[in-house]
């Protein structure tokens, strides 16, 4: 469902501007008048939407958005795969110091373990603290619909306990476990539920996730109706939640972004690893491949691998170029391959056709290039110029009163003077 330019700009003026009355036939309660409800902050991730998305004309309620508020290109952080920038976007640091390093990884520290998406163990995580961490310690209540990372309990460096959980630790007041099963309906509702709630059990911070966009583009590929649909029917899920916050008279500033892009990927362009199996570990592949040579198999790998090759390049971790952010952390492979964009690295040659969808590549590829929205009460209008995700967390520090934090690897100077004054 999509809505009519007349009902967005009208939920649009009663969110931003929070100046919407009651309808006169069902006045409220004294108590409901005198209310006046501070500014919620709500950060939007739509996984695998690429900022070229804004241009198919499908997403009305973005682009409302994006004209009361600002927009701009927004950089992806290396590399360009759900968890690690769902990681920054919250924390402010770049994958190779906040320790997600991929959807896939391996811990030296913890033989025999491997990081799936679906791992909650603490010690994963803890080495940078999410923004609702640092906002439930504030005193400020928080609430996630699903986020990555969000179920964990940060902090805890307890064994599991026999109930299934990990004593110690912080978590949002209100969260829930990813479950793809609850519709997109459901998660706008869960959010607006909260939001009814009494001004002390209410979240000052909340987060919403959608899916939807990046499953359908690594089935289809990102140029196919289907991501083009599935970009309609999410910006529909943006409008409910304007109509939603709009009757509530809740004022909000909202924060629309993506992980980051897709990319098409096609058999035909394919990079064979070439090595013999008793040689490496695997630990990921695709965009790029994560190995570590066996014992004694060191030398042989090395000069299979090292170097520029057609359409792929591989380093030692250490090697890989200072641009990227990325090589320092225990938790990355030995060796280190990217492919070129719109290329997939294999161990085997594939036995069928496919077009699909990609992302994990360089992260200023275009294609690999996120989305960005943001507005209401504390925005003015206004373009950001090109800007990296870990610029989003001093940003929500600043929405939230929080004190500037020492050590993030961003900063909020992107958005300067298009903050209106607190």
């Amino acid at each position: 469902m999509r809505w009519s330019s007349r009902i967005v700009a009208a939920a649009l003026v009663a969110i931003l501007q929070a100046c919407a009355t009651p309808p006169a036939q069902t006045p409220p309660p004294p108590a409901a008048i005198a209310e006046t409800r501070p500014p919620v902050t709500i950060l939007i991730s739509i996984d695998g939407f690429r900022a070229d998305y804004l241009q198919r004309g499908v997403t009305p309620n973005l682009l409302h958005l994006a004209a009361e508020g600002i927009t701009g290109p927004m950089r992806p952080s290396f590399p360009s795969k759900t968890f690690p920038n769902h990681w920054t976007l919250v924390t402010g640091m770049v994958p190779d110091h906040h320790g997600i390093v991929g959807n896939r990884m391996e811990d030296p520290a913890h033989p025999g373990e491997t990081f799936t998406t679906a791992s909650d163990a603490p010690y994963w995580w803890n080495a940078a603290a999410p923004i609702w961490v640092e906002a439930e310690k504030a005193g400020i209540r928080t609430g996630t619909v699903f986020w990555p990372g969000a179920n964990v309990a940060w902090g805890s460096t307890a064994i599991k306990a026999d109930h299934g959980d990990y004593p110690g630790g912080t978590r949002p007041r209100d969260w829930l476990q990813y479950n793809q099963a609850i519709s997109d309906t459901q998660r706008v509702d869960t959010a607006l539920d909260w939001l009814r709630r009494p001004a002390a059990d209410r979240p000052r911070f909340v987060t919403l996730y959608f899916d939807r966009v990046d499953m359908v583009g690594h089935t289809h590929g990102p140029d196919s109706p289907a991501v083009t649909q599935a970009a309609a029917q999410v910006d529909a899920k943006i409008g409910m939640l304007l109509q939603g916050l709009a009757a509530l008279h809740q004022p909000a500033n909202l924060i629309v972004v993506s992980d980051h892009g897709m990319s098409e990927t096609s058999d035909t362009r394919v990079v064979p690893l070439g090595l013999p199996k008793d040689s490496y570990h695997l630990i990921e592949a695709g965009p790029f491949a994560a190995l570590n040579p066996l014992p004694g198999k060191e030398a042989l790998v090395e000069k299979a691998l090292l170097g520029r090759h057609p359409h792929m390049e591989c380093w030692h971790k250490a090697e890989i170029p200072a641009r990227f952010r990325f090589g320092s952390n225990s938790r990355i492979a030995a060796i280190f391959c990217l492919a070129d964009p719109r290329w997939l690295i294999v161990e085997k040659l594939p036995d069928t056709p496919f077009t699909h969808g990609e992302h994990g590549y360089d992260n200023r590829a275009p294609d690999m290039a996120a989305l960005f929205v943001a507005a209401g009460p504390a925005f003015r209008h206004g373009t950001v110029p090109a800007f990296d995700n870990v610029d989003i967390t001093p940003l929500l520090r600043d929405l939230l009163g929080l004190p500037t934090r020492p050590g993030l690897d961003g900063d909020d100077a992107p958005f300067q003077g298009l903050l209106r004054s607190r």
